[in-house]
């Protein structure tokens, strides 16, 4: 038997994140041996990762990543997505057979473009088309499940530690200009293919270290515009989230981590700049249940760059470092070492104080 202090017990869930801000492509491999350090974190109920500018070739096409219980359920699908789609290409992804992971559903991929008489019979954008269509299988097609959407990016998960997800999915053979790492630790919800991170819609993803004490109030308010939390894991809301501020109010980056970890009244009373405490006050005043609570530190990912935030408490750990053109984000500091040795300036930010690097302009 072991006792309290003969044990490691983290703030649960391990997340990690590098970019390449002149658009340098990496291969898989660094971002999950960079789990490994952290591997108390999590519990072997999911592990997951995103990788950005992977598919070169397929820049232009949505890849639909998707699971599926069954070859009915797969066809099925398949003929949904033919009636709003041009697939121009279908395959299984690759996968390597480990004894870590097991009961793995169909995983199969779709490079997809929209049906233009579709959209217009429907009256909607590109992406909105997309949404659509994601929303609508993840929720009415029982067995099938998109989980990644987004153009030139992909999302890989499943159940297991992330560092054996990884080899499973046989990252080191893909490159891309960004990477997102996560590995699990639920605590009330419970550990399934669909219910590890990253949550992706479109291009958006997320992996989260924390629990949502508002989920709620956040989800109540974000499914009155069509978005369906049914995954089963408090983190999905938060990819929807801002989806809904970025895609579809339009807010910044910055105005949106001021939404979803937005300041004390307090502290917004005592900004010296008028025009930013007039901000501030607006948006905690026109999105108040969109505010996060509860302890998170989370990395958003996105065409062309990366987000990392805290809650305005900081409650969970997150550090960040640099080396070169290269920006690491970790749980801890011994993840970033992993991936960088050399990595310099390693810091912590602030609660509620977002660290936001993007790729600069025509680099990928």
């Amino acid at each position: 038997m072991k006792y309290e202090g003969e044990v490691r017990i983290p703030s649960g869930c391990a997340i990690a994140a590098v970019i390449s801000k002149e658009g340098k492509r990496m291969t898989g491999n660094k971002i999950y041996e960079c789990m490994k350090p952290m591997h108390d974190r999590s519990n072997g109920l999911g592990g997951g990762f995103a990788g950005y500018g992977i598919y070169p070739e397929y820049r232009d096409f949505y890849a639909f990543h998707m699971f599926f219980d069954d070859r009915d359920t797969r066809k099925k699908c398949e003929a949904f997505l033919k009636e709003r789609f041009e697939i121009v290409q279908s395959e299984i992804i690759p996968t390597r057979k480990i004894p870590e992971i097991t009961d793995e559903p169909i995983i199969w991929r779709y490079f997809v473009a929209p049906l233009k008489s579709m959209m217009n019979s429907m009256q909607l954008d590109e992406k909105e088309f997309v949404a659509r269509a994601v929303m609508k299988i993840n929720t009415e097609m029982k067995g099938a499940y998109v989980f990644s959407s987004g153009k030139n990016m992909g999302t890989f998960k499943a159940v297991g530690f992330p560092e054996d997800v990884g080899v499973f999915y046989k990252l080191e053979e893909y490159e891309g200009y960004s990477w997102t790492a996560h590995g699990r630790y639920p605590t009330n919800t419970p550990g399934w293919w669909g219910g590890a991170h990253p949550f992706t819609l479109l291009d958006y993803s997320i992996v989260h270290n924390g629990e949502i004490s508002s989920y709620d109030a956040n989800r109540r308010f974000i499914e009155m515009f069509g978005y369906k939390c049914n995954l089963q894991t408090d983190t999905e809301v938060i990819t929807y989230i801002m989806d809904y501020l970025i895609r579809i109010q339009n807010l910044t980056l910055k105005e949106a981590a001021a939404v979803i970890a937005a300041p004390f009244w307090s502290t917004i009373e005592g900004k010296s700049d008028e025009s930013e405490r007039e901000k501030l006050t607006y948006l905690r005043t026109v999105f108040p249940s969109l505010l996060i609570t509860g302890p998170f530190s989370i990395v958003f990912g996105f065409d062309g760059g990366l987000m990392a935030l805290n809650d305005r408490l900081k409650l969970r750990s997150m550090v960040v470092g640099e080396k070169d053109d290269k920006v690491y984000i970790a749980s801890e500091e011994a993840a970033i070492r992993t991936m960088e040795p050399e990595a310099e300036n390693i810091w912590a930010p602030s609660g509620g104080e977002p660290v936001i690097i993007k790729v600069k302009d025509g680099a990928y």
